[in-house]
């Protein structure tokens, strides 16, 4: 297995994306995260909720109700950080969690920050939006191809940090790892420049994470350049199950 973490500020003055990766035994965890709230409460809160699933992965592995008290804590976290610091009280994050367990993969997420799956290079899925364009889709309003340039793209229904609320995550189904998976977990920053056509073609022409994500980087800057770019990341995975395994 092969995976590169990636992230820029694009032409924000603070990063409030976050990712980071964590092991137990053979397992991987892998959570990346989008902060929202002024004052740098953002940034806190997704390296934050981060942070506190990785720990919860490290020292527990997964487990049947691993991705429940993932958001559960993730969520106590943050809400923790909104009170020691006043000043950034509005702090949220969105989060995406996928899991290697074995020869089996699963994810779950909250807000905007996508998990894409694919098969040899062909999507197979991808996590729907807990954002108000999202429901319009599913509604029948807009097209998906409209999300992107939405008025509202950034309106989000559910998030980690909302007080008096439990955290309303989505567990995606459990899926069996063979041949060649590709996954990537990545902010609407990231998403937002690059379409799903433009990923499928780059990976079906790569044979690593690494230059999978270089790939797409050059074709969000080109989309992205004059443009006020939001911070943009992502995490790669690139599992082949013919082969051994190597980690970046």
């Amino acid at each position: 297995m092969d995976y590169v973490k990636f992230t820029d500020q694009g032409k924000r003055e603070v990063n409030e994306d976050y990712s980071s990766v964590s092991y137990y035994d053979e397992d991987i965890c892998f959570v990346l995260a989008d902060g929202l709230g002024g004052h740098g409460g953002g940034e806190i809160a997704s390296s934050c909720a981060v942070s506190t699933v990785c720990r919860l992965f490290a020292e527990k592995g997964f487990y049947n109700e691993f991705f429940r008290d993932a958001f559960t804590e993730a969520q106590a976290a943050v809400l923790q950080k909104q009170k020691e610091y006043c000043a950034a009280s509005k702090m949220k994050t969105t989060m995406v969690i996928l899991v290697i367990h074995g020869d089996t993969a699963q994810w779950a997420h909250v807000g905007d920050s996508r998990l894409y799956h694919f098969s040899n290079g062909k999507l197979k899925k991808r996590t729907l939006d807990h954002s108000v364009p999202q429901m319009l889709v599913m509604t029948g309003d807009i097209k998906e191809s409209e999300i992107r340039h939405h008025q509202d793209r950034n309106r989000l229904l559910r998030v980690i940090g909302i007080q008096g609320e439990e955290p309303r995550f989505e567990i995606g189904k459990p899926i069996k790892l063979k041949g060649r998976t590709q996954f990537l977990l990545c902010t609407d920053g990231y998403w937002e420049l690059i379409e799903e056509a433009d990923m499928m073609r780059i990976a079906k022409e790569c044979r690593t994470a690494d230059q999978w994500v270089e790939q797409m980087n050059q074709v969000i800057l080109r989309n992205g350049g004059d443009t006020d770019m939001d911070n943009y990341s992502a995490i790669a995975v690139w599992d082949e199950r013919k082969g051994g395994f190597f980690f970046k």
